[in-house]
């Protein structure tokens, strides 16, 4: 058997951690993310998906809600899903396109012609409120 480091450790623990806090606490949006982050850093890319799907219903509004529902998407290879859920984090004011452009997440979607049209028709939005 293979011996766990110390960093493989700790993710486990915080996602014990986590998960029984959200057992108690089944509508707590920042224990929501937090576990779905802990979730992607160890590739339970569908239960990542699951909770992200339960906060966007407590933040419906929250566009780094949707930024990280969109990255779930992409991460489990529905590609068309997490272009039309990018599109909506950026419509509710998701900003950081050069941190999206370089989100190891959003590699499947990076390419995609809707996300190059998605980028340019906010610079095209953002220039000409200007």
């Amino acid at each position: 058997m293979a011996k766990r480091s110390a960093s493989q450790e700790l993710l486990e623990f915080e996602i014990r951690f986590y998960e029984r806090l959200l057992n108690e606490h089944p509508n707590f949006p920042e224990v929501l993310a937090a576990l779905g982050n802990s979730y992607t850093r160890s590739g339970l890319y569908d239960k990542g998906l699951a909770l992200d799907l339960r906060l966007i219903r407590l933040r419906p509004h929250d566009p780094f809600a949707w930024y990280n529902l969109a990255c779930s998407y992409a991460l489990t290879k529905q590609s068309d899903e997490a272009l039309k859920t990018l599109n909506r984090a950026v419509e509710l004011g998701y900003d950081d396109f050069s941190y999206l452009m370089k989100d190891p997440d959003l590699v499947s979607v990076r390419h995609a012609p809707a996300l190059k049209q998605l980028l340019k028709a906010h610079l095209s939005q953002k220039m000409s409120s200007s």
